[in-house]
């Protein structure tokens, strides 16, 4: 499900959720799909591409480390599919603890839902 080559991949400030209106208006919306770890909040938008806000609690990944880590792989795939997405604002959550789990569990998780997305 990787964009198709030639087109921009860059992962601009453009594509990303900034302000608390912008997570809320996506969590009121009440869409949802839920994978092994994370849940992805979903609600179209008007700007023709797909945008992503990350949340991780602290609850669920205790070490700063390991919740950069979680981010940095939920970026980079949409990163990557963020072309062949429908234009809706996104805000992924983490839903279940990371403690012993590898980072292909993690790809894989986050690449099905983002797949289930797709128009």
């Amino acid at each position: 499900m990787i964009s198709p080559p030639g087109v921009d991949q860059r992962f601009l400030s453009a594509y990303r959720l900034r302000k608390t209106d912008e997570y809320s208006s996506v969590f009121a919306f009440r869409r949802a799909l839920k994978g092994r770890f994370f849940v992805v909040h979903y609600r179209p938008n008007e700007l023709g591409t797909a945008r992503l806000g990350v949340v991780v609690a602290k609850k669920l990944a205790k070490r700063a480390n390991v919740r950069n880590l979680v981010k940095r792989i939920v970026r980079e795939q949409f990163r990557k599919t963020r072309a062949v997405l429908p234009p809706h604002d996104l805000v992924v959550r983490l839903n279940a603890p990371v403690r012993d789990v590898t980072r292909a569990m993690i790809n894989d998780d986050i690449a099905q839902l983002l797949a289930r997305l797709r128009p």
